[in-house]
């Protein structure tokens, strides 16, 4: 017998009109919303009536997460950068996500845009500038180079780079995977919990509800990740117009200005919210990387272009030539304060975002093979990304190594306008930073808000647009208790706690999609003898015969095992 909750998702219309409630209501799934909402809300109203408290115990847990799992962070996040590269360029590789002969729902440009936006935006605006002087003043510690050196500068975009290169991509990919094949594919709903039918079984996951938890653990995971996120960009923009109203940044302790931020960005959010995907963030990603690129071009023409050209090869070869080094480089002969503070915080980061966007690119991505989504994800964000570093990061070296401190000055909010006050026209370039981080800032919440409101809504690829602006709302609301309880502080250790418990989920993400791809018709076979006693093909399953002729059929169906195992593939 299934619960209220479950009963005929079918009679509720695809797209729910705003005022009608009463389909509004029964669209949602109330114990995922309950619990979910109520965790999230209790967290908040203690945090602001206890902050002080609230940040002792969670430091202390923090503590103890980082020295008996850092390991774990670092062995995972390497993991779902082999997985994702084997399924590239593996047998699956031409699998579609989607059924047989459907096109991209996107073109190109805008699904680099807005999975780019929604990924990494306001971290890549944070730490552009700030990441890689401050990893030139203070060396990693497993780099035997003098702080302040050219060497130590080469490590500094080595680091960079492995921050916020492949390994953040690939934990996206594998949860955005994951869902669009479930989704697109095998005709599941679009619940992080769907894909887990396929490890424990559909009558498990549905009927006794154990998808449940994990849709509740990702929501709580999701709204902690990208409040995170938003707290950065507050704080950021909220250094921006402190520059530009008085020429002075504030305090780096100071919250009040950004918290107001938050205020007048939640409307932007929940304006966007309510004009969908294919209007408000697919129009709010493609303008931001018109005024990105222009950002970047300024800088390149009027900085230092000669050495940001030579750092862009010598930069990139470092990382490459490092990458497996650093991929697993642990704490057991020193260095755990560092990697705490940087590394291990970076992958707890990015898998408390993995729910959001991996949610958020799995819908995107629909009709793209497997091999095209797993390069346009780690490749082409790992390049633009890399660009973006050497531009405003060597930049921001070259002052560095000329005198001017910026990672003494010890604001993290303010590193990328103390690098554009060396240039001329710094009111319009501090301008665009602010509109940029704020532009951010709505986009990323506001695809975070439907992944809510989709998960919350058993998987609707259309939720219900005020359960949209909820989420939207909670998500400023949230970003604010955290700058409250601690400010950058906080924002590192709710990341790290929140994420730790979904690494398991992701394992679980994978091994799930690797027992579906097991079972595809369309997944390349190897090459072997043909026997003479194959059975026929059934009619009842004719995408075997002409894959590309047929392409109304799904391919939810379980091949017998005689007509998985021969072929041509």
């Amino acid at each position: 017998m299934r619960s209220e909750s479950e009963q005929a998702p079918t009679e509720v219309p695809d797209k729910i009109p705003n005022r009608d409630v009463r389909a509004g209501l029964a669209s949602m799934d109330w114990t995922v919303f309950g619990w979910a909402f109520g965790v999230i809300a209790v967290v908040t109203v203690v945090g602001m009536a206890f902050p002080d408290k609230v940040n002792d115990v969670t430091g202390s847990a923090l503590t103890w997460v980082t020295d008996s799992l850092g390991w774990f962070f670092i062995l995972s996040a390497t993991g779902f950068v082999v997985f994702s590269l084997v399924l590239a360029f593996g047998r699956y590789g031409r699998i579609p996500l989607s059924q047989n002969g459907e096109e991209p729902e996107f073109s190109t440009i805008s699904w680099i845009a807005m999975m780019f936006s929604a990924g990494m935006g306001i971290g890549l605006m944070f730490f552009g500038v700030y990441e890689p002087v401050t990893h030139l003043a203070s060396p990693p510690p497993f780099a035997d180079v003098q702080a302040g050196s050219q060497e130590a500068a080469q490590e500094a975009m080595a680091y960079t780079f492995f921050h916020w290169g492949l390994h953040p991509w690939a934990m996206y990919s594998v949860v955005g995977l994951a869902l669009a094949y479930s989704t697109f594919r095998m005709g599941r709903g679009n619940l992080l919990s769907a894909p887990f039918e396929a490890l424990f079984g559909e009558k498990a996951i549905k009927e006794k509800g154990w998808g449940k938890p994990i849709d509740i653990l990702a929501i709580i995971c999701t709204k902690f990740g990208s409040a995170t996120s938003l707290g950065f960009g507050a704080l950021q923009v909220a250094a921006g117009v402190a520059l530009l109203r008085t020429g002075e940044f504030p305090d780096k302790g100071s919250t009040s200005l950004a918290i107001i931020v938050i205020m007048v960005l939640t409307v932007g959010i929940v304006l966007s919210a309510a004009s969908g995907v294919s209007k408000g963030i697919k129009w709010l990603s493609n303008t931001n990387m018109v005024v990105a690129f222009l950002l970047v071009v300024f800088v390149f023409v009027l900085g230092p272009t000669v050495f940001i050209l030579n750092m862009l090869p010598a930069s990139i070869g470092a990382y490459l030539t490092q990458l497996v080094p650093m991929s697993f480089t642990t704490a057991a002969f020193g260095g755990s304060d560092w990697l705490a503070s940087w590394t291990i915080f970076y992958w707890a980061w990015w898998i408390s975002w993995t729910p959001f966007v991996g949610t958020f690119i799995g819908r995107i991505s629909k009709g793209r093979t497997i091999r095209e989504y797993v390069l346009g994800v780690l490749l082409v964000p790992t390049l633009i990304s890399a660009v973006w570093f050497v531009v405003f990061g060597g930049a921001g070296l070259h002052l560095q190594l000329g005198g001017v401190d910026i990672a003494g000055a010890g604001n993290e909010a303010a590193g990328f306008f103390m690098l554009l006050q060396e240039y001329p026209l710094v009111s319009v370039t501090a301008g665009c930073v602010v509109f940029l981080t704020s532009i951010f800032f709505v986009s990323g919440a506001d695809a975070g808000a439907l992944v809510l409101s989709t998960l919350s809504s058993r998987g609707r690829t259309e939720p219900w647009e005020p359960l949209v602006i909820v989420w939207a709302v909670m998500t400023g609301v949230v970003a604010a208790m955290l700058l409250l309880v601690g400010g950058l502080t906080a924002l590192q250790t709710f990341t790290i706690l929140t994420a730790t418990p979904f690494v398991f989920v992701l394992i679980g993400l994978c091994l799930s999609l690797y027992i579906d791809l097991r079972k595809d018709p369309l997944r390349q076979r190897r090459v072997g003898p043909v026997r003479s006693q194959r059975t026929v093909v059934p009619s009842s399953a004719p995408f075997l015969v002409a894959p590309d002729t047929n392409p109304g059929n799904g391919t939810g169906q379980e091949p017998q095992p005689e007509e998985a195992s021969g072929g041509t593939g």
